[in-house]
């Protein structure tokens, strides 16, 4: 195990910051959801504020507005320890998404606002020199200006020597160019990207079911991908390359709120990465970290304890 953690800033992770309002009661859809309660959501903003909390440097890449839920944000953002540097207000609103709580899959509707308009100056050379993995995701390349600006950075990025990743979290809600989708992931992938895609952001993606979860392994790597991993809910999870594919199956466990699972189960498995872990030791310590968050509603409360997170690993190894 070689560590991967070559420069001072182990995660950039572009995109969307948002306030997601989640049904405060379990329910199918949204026009039976009464009351909402308010928290700091954005995939990539989860992202890299669950890296953070494992311990690492992390920083993010996002515009919200000057009114007051892009105040919350910014606060929301800053008490995590995540820098907010590049974070930037914009005179439009902030976006909003409203969410059903949910234990399988939540259903939403997205109020774009100011999290499309990030721009050149956000994303400087001498910060991507200095960071060992770029994230970002479908959302966050769903319009232009960010569509253009954050694939150009992953390319820079790319070529400057830094790992890019991307969770291909593709919905026709918010991006109704399903072909123009489909040309960006594989774009990303060429890049050599670590891909994270669940089993219904397949079938989004490609209008197909996924019936044999190696299928999309081998459609991703082939693309150029350097490694990809398959989530399928309450079934476990798919992580390999081109050479090969390992499956690791989920655990029991109470879930009091999906909303977010996917991030926790990436900031888990990026930071496994980063430590030098092999593909299924990555997403060991992802499920983990998904098994944290499934049990616990809203963000977590504060710093995660990494040792927790890698305990199933270190118990494999021994």
């Amino acid at each position: 195990m070689q560590s991967r953690r070559f420069r001072p800033i182990d995660i950039v992770s572009a995109g969307e910051l948002l306030v997601d309002f989640i049904s405060s009661r379990f329910v199918r859809d949204l026009q039976k959801a009464v009351n909402f309660k308010r928290l700091q959501g954005g995939s990539p903003a989860n992202l890299c504020i669950n890296m953070a909390r494992l311990g690492n440097q992390a920083k993010l890449v996002a515009t919200v507005g000057d009114d007051q839920m892009g105040v919350f944000l910014r606060d929301a953002v800053a008490a995590t320890g995540v820098d907010t540097l590049f974070i930037r207000e914009i005179a439009m609103p902030t976006t909003l998404i409203l969410v059903t709580r949910s234990k399988k899959v939540s259903n939403f509707q997205a109020y774009r606002g100011a999290d499309s308009f990030i721009f050149d100056e956000q994303m400087t050379d001498e910060l991507l020199s200095q960071t060992n993995l770029f994230h970002t995701t479908c959302f966050a390349l769903s319009r232009i200006p960010a569509q253009v600006v954050i694939f150009e950075a992953a390319q820079r990025a790319m070529k400057l020597g830094c790992q890019v990743s991307i969770d291909a979290n593709y919905s026709p809600k918010i991006w109704s160019d399903r072909e123009e989708a489909q040309r960006y992931v594989s774009r990303y992938c060429e890049l050599g990207a670590l891909v994270k895609v669940s089993e219904v952001d397949w079938e989004r993606l490609y209008e197909t079911p996924l019936k044999d979860p190696e299928q999309a392994v081998k459609h991703f790597s082939n693309m150029g991908a350097k490694q990809v991993c398959v989530t399928l809910g309450k079934e476990g999870c798919l992580v390999g390359d081109h050479k090969n594919a390992q499956f690791l199956p989920s655990r029991e466990v109470e879930v009091k709120d999906t909303t977010g699972a996917g991030d926790a189960f990436w900031s888990g498995y990026l930071t496994a990465w980063l430590d030098g872990y092999k593909p299924l030791e990555c997403a060991t310590a992802g499920r983990r970290m998904a098994e944290l968050k499934l049990a616990h509603f809203g963000p977590f409360p504060g710093p995660v304890d990494k040792t927790v997170v890698f305990e199933d690993i270190i118990q494999t190894q021994s």
